[in-house]
């Protein structure tokens, strides 16, 4: 996409991703040419005009074992997955190896492995390296995914990589005509210090639709919500501007990400106030949980720690990602397959909802497991 998508002062100084970033990418190709030379991203090659192929968004997740979480509320709005692994490090790394669990967890299949930095080692390493790879995702979900060897620095392998992504992770067909529902990863306050009070704009929503058409001038409500005195009240709110693909579009169907103007007041939204969050209309929105009841299904092993996992036990706390949410539960009871959760922070999704699990193991929050919503 050619977007640096570490935009936080705190990200740039650590040079990690924090929160989650977005960037599109339009995909095109060579008229005449075949594939894999035919793709590229730019619009026009040796003076001959692209065809555009699709758009497709991306979503930088921290590789940081320490912001898992960040990383489980990504995931839930994604397609299929890019796998990022440096030829110039050992395979796999914790936290590579705590990402391929995740999106197996999550149901993350169609997977792309991009063997990245191979400018920085030699022919002979680059291939011990790949031979890392295979031998790291055998048996995984990732076990078929291509392995593309690239340089992002140098542009190397571009095409190749589009390639890759087209034949794997194809568009999957979406229901707009259903009840809109955008889920909610991340929310801004747009206006810079020193704006007057004439020129404040609302605050905005970005996300992913899973489902519908959103239109401006719509009438959508936000839960959970916001935090007022201790509870939480449903935010409603009119859609004043729609972007998508970089661009102010009328309306917004399923696929991509899209930023959602609204008439709201920013401080509301500013920080990420409203990420996790739902909208859509009012009565098509599932219900709000306090806490719930889930099966649960745990991993033999905590990844990167090898270390067996103990039953979930009453009186321990979780930490829980719910589509875009992360949440702290408190276990208030435990059976073999099952668990019940009064939560911190409520969430709001429908019955069946996968839910990733972590445990506090050590000084971190290690995924432990996935459950579903009963």
């Amino acid at each position: 996409s050619g977007a640096w998508t570490d935009q936080h002062s705190e990200e740039m100084k650590r040079g990690i991703s924090i929160r989650l970033g977005y960037a599109d990418a339009t995909f095109r190709q060579r008229p005449g040419v075949d594939a894999p030379e035919c793709y590229t991203v730019e619009e026009a090659v040796n003076g001959e005009e692209t065809e555009v192929v699709r758009t497709v968004s991306f979503v930088d997740a921290p590789g940081h074992e320490t912001l898992m979480a960040t990383m489980l509320s990504g995931a839930a709005i994604m397609d299929g997955a890019v796998l990022v692994i440096g030829a110039n490090e050992e395979v796999p790394q914790a936290q590579t190896e705590e990402h391929l669990m995740a999106l197996d967890i999550i149901g993350i299949d169609n997977i792309v492995i991009a063997q990245n930095k191979i400018d920085l080692v030699d022919a002979e390493r680059a291939r011990e390296n790949y031979e890392e790879i295979q031998s790291f995702v055998e048996g995984t979900v990732a076990e078929d995914a291509p392995v593309v060897p690239t340089s992002a620095e140098q542009g190397i392998n571009v095409d190749v990589l589009i390639d890759a992504i087209e034949e794997t992770i194809p568009t999957p067909e979406r229901n707009s005509d259903a009840s809109a529902q955008l889920q909610v990863a991340r929310s801004f306050d747009i206006n810079r210090p020193g704006t007057t009070f004439s020129e404040l704009k609302g605050g905005v929503v970005g996300g992913s639709l899973a489902q519908g058409t959103l239109e401006t001038g719509d009438e959508i409500e936000i839960r959970p919500g916001r935090d007022v005195d201790d509870s939480y009240e449903p935010v409603t709110a009119t859609v004043r501007s729609v972007q998508a693909g970089g661009e102010t579009v009328d309306a917004a169907t399923p696929g991509g990400l899209i930023g959602v103007g609204t008439g709201l007041d920013p401080s509301v939204t500013k920080g990420d106030g409203l990420a996790g969050q739902l909208a859509g209309p009012s009565d098509s929105l599932p219900p709000v949980h306090d806490g719930f009841t889930m099966d649960v299904d745990l991993l033999e092993r905590v990844v990167s720690v090898d270390e067996e996992i103990e039953p979930i036990s009453t009186g321990e706390p979780l930490m829980l990602t719910v589509g875009t949410a992360t949440t702290v539960g408190s276990v208030t009871s435990a059976r073999e397959s099952e668990a019940e959760v009064a939560l911190k922070r409520p969430v709001c999704a429908a019955e069946g909802a996968k839910i990733a699990i972590n445990r506090r193991v050590g000084a971190r929050w290690r995924l432990i497991g996935v459950g579903t919503l009963r």
